[in-house]
């Protein structure tokens, strides 16, 4: 009774729908037979005889009407041959014949190809389709990652200006059972001023995401979410009181996993109060004390020095030092940011390349008690205003993303550019970018093997590993540990080993750092001469 058997019914000999249905069953270990086009009422119901199978899938994708009265030949076709009572029937067409299909009692599920393909993965794994607290699917992150498998997480930012219209979103994209993951972004006062309401600015409030400033406006998101397909909440990690902060984000959101970065949220880019050796430090006790929880840690470190026009070379050593730094605080579970063209302008075997570099240092640290998820997003600054260009680059990043094999899919809507994401936005970015992903999971290229892409890669590769011996030999002998030393990382921005062109006049880094697009990748060049510089030479103008 592991055998799925599907086909085409009566005249039709659209099949497309019922192989994807069939392939499906194979991922989760089921034996498959299909019946094959155009298959006769009669042909249908003596196949299920012989072969006997658990599910039986039919499809029908012409004439609604005529549809719907060759589905009730079948049924009844199915009650008088006795072979309806211990297997499961689904239909799956187009959305007019399933909403016909749906009145047809033999039926225990119809698909019209609007549902996720969780959905249908659910129901030939035996699992409930209309989940509750007891039937959800896992409400923690690793568990969830597991049971999603071989499909990434899905996952988007949400914060907007009210509580009231942020949680009447949850529920929405809670109901629309597409996203795994929802990101509450909270506005700038409720990540520095939570506790400290004698120091919120009014007229700040709502700015850059949504104003909570209780913990029942946080239990009224988590609650938002207890519908659909009930997806994980998660949340960013504040600027100030970071541990109190877990806490309350632990006990309200039951936070799937905690972002926080390494050099940054503080003076050194104005989101907080903290200087920059004092972050470090804090940084690191956030992690710990997320280590001690077992809850996940993601850092988003690099893509801040993208952002700022960093080089290659910049970003990966910092993706590397993020992850190392987690895995000395005790994380056990750590998901690594990759995001996609940033800075604009790189090429795409470049952009790839990089993040390639960035995931092989990384991996380097995998051991059995530090597990690595690999998440991809598309940089913000990528996107057009105009929506139409916005869409596609929605399309094309995802595409490119999906090389990597990502985890987590990190979606960001193509109206950023324009405007704060509703949740029709995001619904429609996530529709999009599920049907790239399983475009791509059918049999995507190997966009890897690039000779000029391997090659960037290799050389990337070897100029992070001369940037983190430069930054190891800042310590003085006494310090064992000189890449998790905050005093040795806080000496690495400070003298320039780490930097970035938009660090100009900034207190806590030199800024002298010149980058271009070159041959589509972001590379240092000579202050003077414009002229490319490798890393040693970059160094060496540095002094070192």
């Amino acid at each position: 009774m592991s055998l799925v058997l599907a086909g085409a019914l009566g005249e039709c000999v659209h099949v497309a729908g019922v192989l994807k249905f069939l392939s499906l069953a194979e991922e989760q270990g089921l034996r498959t037979h299909f019946s094959g086009p155009a298959t006769p009422v009669e042909s249908f119901v003596e196949a299920i005889r012989q072969h006997d199978p658990r599910i039986v899938g039919v499809s029908y994708r012409l004439t609604p009407e005529t549809g719907e009265s060759l589905l009730q030949q079948f049924a009844a076709a199915v009650e008088a041959a006795g072979l309806a009572g211990r297997r499961q029937f689904c239909f799956g067409g187009t959305p007019p014949v399933a909403a016909l299909a749906r009145r047809i009692p033999l039926f225990d599920a119809v698909f019209s190809g609007e549902e996720p393909v969780e959905h249908i993965v659910a129901y030939l794994r035996g699992e409930p389709l209309d989940a509750s607290e007891e039937t959800a699917p896992p409400q923690n992150f690793v568990e969830r990652w597991a049971w999603k498998q071989p499909r990434p997480l899905i996952r988007h930012h949400f914060g907007l200006p009210t509580v009231a219209a942020t949680v009447q979103g949850i529920a929405e994209l809670a109901e629309s059972r597409l996203l795994d993951v929802i990101s509450i972004g909270p506005d700038q006062e409720a990540q520095e001023n939570f506790f400290r309401p004698e120091l919120q600015d009014e007229r700040r409030r709502g700015a850059g995401g949504v104003p909570v400033r209780t913990a029942d406006d946080l239990r009224a998101l988590y609650q938002a979410s207890r519908c659909g397909n009930y997806p994980l909440l998660r949340i960013y990690a504040g600027t100030r009181d970071l541990l109190r902060l877990a806490a309350l984000y632990q006990e309200t959101l039951h936070n799937a996993w905690a972002a926080i970065p390494l050099f940054w949220f503080n003076q050194m880019d104005g989101r907080g109060p903290m200087g920059l050796e004092e972050s470090i430090r804090v940084h690191q006790q956030a992690m710990r004390w997320h280590a001690e929880r077992d809850i996940p840690v993601e850092s988003n470190e690099p893509h801040h020095w993208g952002m700022r026009d960093a080089s290659d070379t910049i970003f990966v050593v910092a993706a590397y030092l993020a992850a190392y730094n987690a895995k000395r605080m005790g994380v056990q579970h750590y998901l690594a940011q990759y995001m996609f063209h940033s800075p604009p302008g790189l090429a795409h075997r470049m952009d790839l390349a990089k993040m390639l570099a960035a995931r092989d240092l990384i991996e380097t640290l995998r051991e059995p008690d530090f597990c690595i998820y690999h998440q991809t997003r598309t940089g913000l600054l990528s996107y057009p205003v105009q929506e139409d260009a916005a869409r596609a680059q929605l399309a094309m990043s995802i595409y490119l993303q999906m090389a990597m094999r990502p985890d987590v899919l990190h979606v960001v809507a193509f109206c950023e550019a324009d405007h704060a994401a509703e949740p029709a936005d995001i619904i429609a970015s996530v529709r999009m970018a599920r049907h790239v992903l399983e475009q791509s999971l059918q049999g995507q290229p190997a966009l890897t093997m690039d000779p000029l892409l391997e090659r960037r890669r290799r050389e990337l590769g070897a100029e992070a590993q001369t940037l983190l011996a430069a930054t190891a030999r800042l310590a003085v002998d006494s310090i064992e540990d000189p890449l998790a030393h905050p005093p040795t990382l806080t000496q690495a921005v400070r003298r320039g080993l780490l930097d970035a062109p938009q660090l100009r006049n900034n207190p806590f880094a030199p800024g002298r750092s010149r980058t271009l697009i070159v041959q589509g990748a972001c590379r240092e060049v000579h202050p003077d001469s414009g002229e490319t510089l490798d890393e040693e030479q970059r160094l060496a103008l540095l002094g070192f």
